[in-house]
This record gives C-alpha cells, sequence and structure tokens, in this order.
C-alpha cells in the first residue's frame, strides 16, 4: 500500500521520502522531550537532597556553635578576632560542613541512582542521630553508650520515614533557611554581635581637677583569692610571696576588698566603669561606653593590654603589641568546642582553661627584661615562659611627656595551671578534675604554685619601674577581678562555692600605692571593686563625666553591706567581715626526705614516664605534674610517695578511678628535684606504718 502523500509546506520544496524502515537511532519527539526533562529532574533531586542536608547540618552543627558563641565574645577578645576573622569563621561554620557532606553525597550517584539515595538515606539517619545526641544530653539523663544506642534508634526510625514519606523531606527542604537564620541571630542579636559590629566609640572623656596627672600603672590579676596570699598571722606569706609582702610593706593595702562577680566579663567591666553589673552584654565599649579608659582618654595616652575584654575603644588606645592571632586558632578551638557539644558525655574540660597566656617565645616578642641575678635555670629560658602580654606591658614602662594610663589585665594565676614557682612550665591533662577527693587538693597545689610565679612577675614589675624612676611618681594599683573557691564540694565560682566559701570568691588581693608613698599602711573600710574607678579617679585629679555606684577610697567609708552578681542583675547578699587565714594542710614528714633501697612489690603505671629518660631544665620545661593508674585491689585513701632522683616531692592520696582511668596525681613543684639529663621517678606505696614498697612502673 503506498504511503499517503506528506502535504507541501508553505515555502519551499517538498522533500523526498524515506527509503527503507525507519533509522531506529533517531529519537522520536516524545523521548527527546522526556531526555530533555531527565538531567533537569536529576538536578532538582539533588538540589532537594543538599537542601535536606543543610537543615539537617544547620541543627546539629551551625546552630549549637553559634549559639555558644553568641554567648561568648570573651573568647573572641581573648584570640583578638577582628570582625573580617568572625565573620569568615561564621561562614565557615554555616557553609563548609553542608557543603562537605554533600559532596560526599553527590560523589555516590557515580554508582548509580540507587547507591545516591541509599547513600542519602544514611546521611540522614546519621544526621538525625547526632540531633538525637544533643537532644538527649539536655532532656534526659541519658550518658554514653545508653544515649548512642537510644540515638542510633532514632536516627534509623528518622531515615525510614524520610525514605518512605514525602513529608519529612518537604519540612527539611523549608528548615533549609535555619542556617541563614542562625547567622542572623549570630550577627545582630547575640552578645558577640557588639563584637562584630560595633556601635559608637565611648563615653565623654573626664575634666581634669588640678594640674598634677601622675602616671598610672594597673595591673589586674585574675582568678585569685586574697587568702591564697596569706600566712598563719593574717598577713601576706613574705616567705611564699615576698614581692607581695614587699608591695604591701609600700602600699595601703585594703584588707576588706570585695570583687563584684566572678566571672570576668562582669567583674571587670564593674571595676572599669564604677557601676555594677546589670546587663549580660559583651565585654565591650560599645556595650559600656562610660569607663576608665574613656574617661582618662582626654587627658592620658592610653598603653592597654586586655584580655577577655575590649573596654578601650580603637580612638583611645594603641593597637595590641602583641601579633594577632589569626583565624587558625579560631578555627582550631570552635572544632574543640564542637567535639565537646557533639560528645555522647559532659565534657570534662573547663572552656575557659583554653584563655591560656601565650609565653614571649611563641608570640615571638623580645625579652622585656635585664637578666636577674638569681636564676635557677638559664633566665632566658625562663624569660621565653614569661606571658607575652606581660612582656609588652613591662616593656611600655617608662616615663613620657604626657601623663599615661599603663593597664594590664593578666590572666594569672588563673587556670589553666602550668608553671611552677620558679618560671618552669609543666604539661597536664586538660581533663584532670578539679573536684573531688584528692583532686580538688591537687588543684589548689597547681593554683599555688602558678600563684608562686605569679609572685615573680610582680617582682619584675616593681623591679622595672624602680629601674624607670617610675615607681616614686607613679599611682600603682594591684587587685584582683575574683577569687576562687577549692573547698570540698564547692569548688570554682558560682552559687554552690559563693555561699560555701565567699572569703574565696569574693575577697580579692588589693594594693593602691599612692605617688610618692613608701610607708605601707592597712585600710579595713567596705571595699568593692565599684569602688576602683572612683578612687583612680580622685588618684589622678579626674573628675568622671557620668555618675557610679562606686566610692572613692578619698571618701567616707560606705555602709558594710557587700553586692555580688552571680548574675547580673541579681545581687546576692555576702556576709561582713574579714577573711581568715586558711588552715595550712600538714606536710607529710616524708616530703623533702631522701629514699635508699625499699623493697619492690606492686605496679603502677605512670604517663609519660619517658619524659623522665632526658630532661632538659634550659628548655625551662618539666616532668613535675606526674599522674597514672594502679590496681583495684589498692584501696582508696592509700598513700603514695613520689620521689624524682630519690628525694620525695609529694605524699598523695589514691583516689577512686577518675573519668580519664587514673587514680593519682602528683604535683613536683620544687625544680630541685631534678637534674640534666636522665632522672630516676620512683612511686612508693605508704603503709600504715610509714614503711616504703617500691612500685614497679610501665
Amino acid at each position: 500500500m503506498p504511503a499517503p502523500a506528506t502535504p507541501a509546506p508553505p515555502n519551499g520544496p517538498v522533500p523526498a521520502p524515506a527509503a527503507g524502515p525507519a533509522d531506529p537511532t533517531a529519537a522520536s519527539p516524545v523521548r527527546s522531550a522526556a531526555e530533555g526533562r531527565r538531567p533537569a529532574a536529576g538536578w532538582r533531586a539533588e538540589l532537594g537532597r543538599l537542601l535536606e542536608v543543610a537543615a539537617l547540618v544547620g541543627l546539629v552543627v551551625t546552630q549549637p556553635l553559634l549559639d555558644v558563641l553568641g554567648r561568648s565574645p570573651d573568647f573572641f577578645l581573648f584570640h583578638r578576632a577582628d570582625r573580617g576573622e568572625i565573620v569568615l569563621l561564621v561562614a565557615l561554620i554555616a557553609v563548609a560542613p553542608t557543603l562537605a557532606v554533600g559532596l560526599l553525597g553527590a560523589v555516590t550517584r557515580l554508582a548509580g541512582r540507587a547507591a545516591r539515595a541509599a547513600t542519602h538515606t544514611l546521611l540522614v539517619g546519621l544526621l538525625l542521630a547526632a540531633l538525637a545526641v544533643q537532644a538527649g544530653r539536655h532532656v534526659t539523663g541519658l550518658r554514653g553508650v545508653p544515649l548512642l544506642l537510644v540515638a542510633a534508634v532514632a536516627g534509623a526510625a528518622g531515615a525510614a520515614a524520610h525514605r518512605r514519606w514525602r513529608v519529612p523531606g518537604r519540612v527539611l527542604r523549608v528548615a533549609a533557611a535555619g542556617p541563614l537564620v542562625f547567622v542572623g541571630l549570630f550577627l545582630f542579636l547575640s552578645s558577640s554581635s557588639a563584637v562584630v559590629l560595633p556601635r559608637g566609640e565611648g563615653g565623654a572623656a573626664g575634666a581634669a581637677q588640678g594640674v598634677r596627672h601622675p602616671p598610672v600603672v594597673m595591673l589586674i590579676l585574675d582568678e585569685l583569692p586574697l587568702v591564697s596570699l596569706l600566712g598563719p598571722d593574717g598577713r601576706v606569706d613574705a616567705t611564699r610571696y615576698p614581692h607581695f609582702a614587699e608591695l604591701a610593706a609600700g602600699s595601703t593595702w585594703y584588707r576588706n576588698a570585695t570583687g563584684v562577680s566572678g566571672w570576668t566579663p562582669y567583674a571587670l567591666p564593674a571595676m572599669l566603669t564604677g557601676r555594677y553589673p546589670q546587663r549580660g552584654v559583651a565585654p565591650h565599649y560599645s556595650q559600656y561606653p562610660d569607663n576608665l579608659f574613656t574617661a582618662f582618654g582626654g587627658l592620658y595616652d592610653i598603653r592597654a593590654e586586655e584580655s577577655i575584654t575590649r573596654l578601650c575603644p580603637p580612638s583611645r588606645c594603641d593597637q595590641p603589641v602583641s601579633p594577632e592571632q589569626g583565624l587558625g586558632v579560631l578555627v582550631r578551638e570552635t572544632g574543640k568546642l564542637l567535639g565537646r557539644l557533639a560528645a555522647p558525655v559532659e565534657s570534662r574540660v573547663d572552656p575557659e582553661d583554653s584563655y591560656r597566656e601565650r609565653t614571649r617565645a611563641e608570640a615571638g616578642l623580645d625579652a622585656a627584661e635585664p637578666v636577674p641575678d638569681d636564676p635557677k635555670f638559664r633566665w632566658d629560658s625562663l624569660d621565653d615562659n614569661q606571658p607575652a602580654r606581660f612582656t609588652a606591658f613591662l616593656a611600655g614602662l617608662k616615663p613620657t611627656a604626657r601623663p599615661t594610663l599603663h593597664f594590664l589585665h593578666l590572666l594569672m594565676p588563673h587556670s589553666p595551671w602550668a608553671y611552677l614557682p620558679s618560671g618552669a612550665r609543666y604539661d597536664a591533662p586538660e581533663d584532670l578534675p578539679n573536684e573531688g577527693a584528692g583532686w580538688v587538693e591537687l588543684a589548689r597545689q597547681r593554683h599555688l604554685a602558678q600563684l608562686g610565679y605569679t609572685d615573680r612577675l610582680i617582682g619584675e614589675t616593681l623591679r622595672t619601674l624602680r629601674a624607670t624612676g617610675l615607681y616614686d611618681q607613679a599611682l600603682l594599683v594591684v587587685t584582683a577581678d575574683h577569687g576562687v573557691s577549692f573547698t570540698q564540694g564547692a569548688q570554682g565560682r558560682g552559687m554552690d562555692a559563693i555561699r560555701a566559701a565567699p572569703d574565696e570568691v569574693a575577697w580579692v588581693p588589693l594594693f593602691v600605692k599612692s605617688p610618692g608613698q613608701r610607708a605601707g599602711r592597712v585600710d579595713d573600710r567596705n571595699w568593692e571593686h565599684v569602688d576602683l574607678l572612683p578612687t583612680v579617679a580622685d588618684e589622678a585629679a579626674i573628675r568622671l563625666p557620668r555618675r557610679v555606684d562606686g566610692r572613692s577610697a578619698r571618701q567616707a567609708p560606705r555602709d558594710p553591706a557587700k553586692h555580688f552578681y552571680d548574675r547580673p542583675g541579681q545581687p546576692v547578699p555576702l556576709p561582713g567581715g574579714l577573711p581568715g587565714p586558711p588552715a595550712p594542710p600538714a606536710a607529710h614528714p616524708l616530703v623533702g626526705t631522701t629514699v635508699g633501697e625499699r623493697p619492690t612489690g606492686g605496679s603502677a603505671r605512670v604517663a609519660d614516664l619517658a619524659a623522665f629518660a632526658d630532661v632538659d631544665p634550659d628548655t625551662g620545661r618539666l616532668p613535675a605534674l606526674v599522674w597514672g593508674d594502679l590496681p583495684d585491689q589498692v584501696p582508696d585513701g592509700t598513700l603514695l610517695a613520689v620521689a624524682v632522683n630519690g628525694r620525695v616531692g609529694a605524699v598523695v592520696p589514691v583516689v577512686a578511678r577518675d573519668a580519664g582511668g587514673r587514680r593519682f596525681a602528683a604535683l613536683l613543684a620544687d625544680d630541685r628535684l631534678f637534674q640534666a639529663g636522665a632522672n630516676r621517678l620512683d612511686v612508693y606505696q605508704v603503709a600504715t606504718d610509714g614503711t616504703l614498697r617500691r612500685l614497679a612502673l610501665s
């Protein structure tokens, strides 16, 4: 049957009919349209999967990280992060994990659509399980393996629901806007927004009240209870802390001085603004525009070294001398934070322990001090161990033509505790407990050892001031923002510690040396740290431009009531009266004695035992903290004597095994125990009758 004639087109010749059967490779119009739609549909599916991943990663990573960082402006201030670094960090948090997970899934498309779908379901399940871990830590008492099992079940159920029904996927795709919302909340509404987007440059300058404006030198220490400095007679212990005693002998010691909060982001602004904490805002000049630096900025040059605050606006202060720490440090510390947030157990690491002062060597700064004549090791090594912020502070202590305010907030003797009194450093596990039987006393010993090194820094400050001629001319203030409790069951600075041990948390050392002052005196008036700004302003002949809550020491004493703030706007009354000296723990008679050969029996495992094989004191580091494990048959409370090169450096109890598997730890604070080269470490079990049995170490 002949084929029907093909109608001629309106224009042009009629095409010739094809000879033979149709070409099987020629696509029909229907097939061409379907194949054109298939790549588009595939890309739409990939985009949908990416949106689902973005939503889940936003809930697992972006939201918890930005929530914590948004409430921690001190994190950015301590690491001296500028606006660009913070914005880049936030962008990495919001985008990088999503891209990494999305790319991992997209690669599996090479293995086919079935493999791609299975991989996406697996990723959804894993992310839901990770989300369940975080939620479970907040709403249940489950921890560890039980929480992981429950989270795995929740993740599997969620993945099955996502694979079977369309609604979960649609909900996730809408929720993909979440990361943008979290970023917006961080940038514009969080406490850290003041650091990223500061508003304002600070308050008004004070007015001169006279013609004599002395140099002002202020050294603010951190986490230093007054009782840590006291000897049995209630005075500064001149044997352990000779330079604090020297300072007290030439200044006015306000013995009844208390901080107003146990938290530096509240305590230090109160000191420098003269006002009690009322709002939980960033310790930043945009939130506290009227402060010491803005009040003095009209008459004084400002040389300020802050740590976890930025109260001095750029228009009033020189830029920090120390180098910036950079984005790499922010990323590393944020990664550690994510690990703690995602873990199925509570973190055993205090986040503030990441606020470790960098040493002069780490910061690449030149030494600011001449070599003293009494080094225990090579002084250049110990000088390398000097905090960089302190080195920069000392370098600036020079007479100037214009009145100058020299200010340093130094995180000493604040944890992490890493210094011996000599200035040598030692290593310690980040998760070493600070609470519990045996551990709290070890924490106190480490605190006191670092306080011994802080005393050395006080001595360097006094020596520098005398060498430059500033000592007699200057108003010198040395104090601390708050203390810390080492009372069993109430260690730290929270409300439990405030109730159980207010003398350790609130009372702090305060020494004020007026220009020309020679003799020391004690003033027991009720001093609260909001009194610091008006007192310094009076001494410097500056009239403050704004009203303050504090009262100058040149005025009549305030009433006996004391105010302390665990939270802004919520004052806690403190009991009156001066803190008494703590009862010193009786030193075990074995400490300092030489031990000869003793019978061997039993065993112990000691971490980093190899460090004793080759000790080089010239590096400024010593293996001064010894920790390890013992067999279960050794009862808690058993005493261990730890000796180096035959001399006992510490006697400590065996305690219940901690989360890190440790049953004992000892600080060997006397660096004279060590020698260059190989050192012998011995651990002895002390029997109830005092006899010693040497343990085999591994």
